[in-house]
């Protein structure tokens, strides 16, 4: 079975790029949804971070923001957090390579933000890096996540550079110029990755 990557920076449109993927057919494992469903209610990280951030849970779920405004700018307090999520994720990630396996799935796609800093590159067959203009992926984490320049930017500095998660990547995705330019790069690549052995 071929494993491809994809990451890319905050902002830089992953998720666009994934649903592309998905349409094409191809089963992807999405770390955000799962950091979401272990956040939940019932969820596995949830009694650690109760006790860690108590006043980050109601009603047995996460309050995400709450999360956020508790962890940002602490790089401890990250590093904590961090330790609890990245061992529940990776164990979800290789739940479901079991499961494609077995299901003789030819390819799948781990889309995950993370993906060089936690080393899940080394089980991939090659990697797909998304990539977008500094102005558009603040603006977009200013936005989703309700975040000052200030705080956007410093989510952004404790990710791995542009310049080596690019210089990493097997495929350039650009993003952020418009729909139908990525949507053409899309048809290309998954075209090309289509034909290969």
């Amino acid at each position: 079975m071929r494993v491809l990557g994809l990451t890319g920076g905050m902002g830089a449109g992953k998720s666009t790029v994934a649903r592309f993927f998905r349409r094409a057919g191809w089963p992807v494992f999405d770390a955000d949804l799962v950091v979401h469903s272990l956040q939940a209610k019932g969820g596995a990280a949830v009694p650690e971070i109760a006790r860690l951030w108590p006043q980050t849970v109601r009603d047995g779920a996460v309050d995400r923001k709450a999360l956020r405004r508790a962890v940002i700018g602490s790089p401890d307090q990250i590093a904590a957090l961090e330790a609890i999520m990245h061992p529940l994720v990776r164990q979800a990630r290789w739940r479901f390579l079991s499961r494609m396996r077995r299901r003789g799935v030819r390819t799948c796609l781990l889309d995950i933000p993370l993906l060089f800093e936690i080393g899940a590159d080394r089980d991939c067959d090659a990697v797909i890096v998304v990539t977008a203009p500094l102005a558009v992926r603040l603006r977009r984490i200013m936005r989703r996540r309700s975040l000052s320049e200030e705080q956007a930017r410093a989510l952004l500095a404790r990710q791995m550079s542009d310049k080596e998660r690019n210089r990493r990547a097997d495929h350039l995705l650009h993003n952020g110029l418009s729909r139908g330019h990525t949507a053409r790069q899309m048809k290309r690549l998954i075209s090309q990755l289509e034909t290969m052995p």
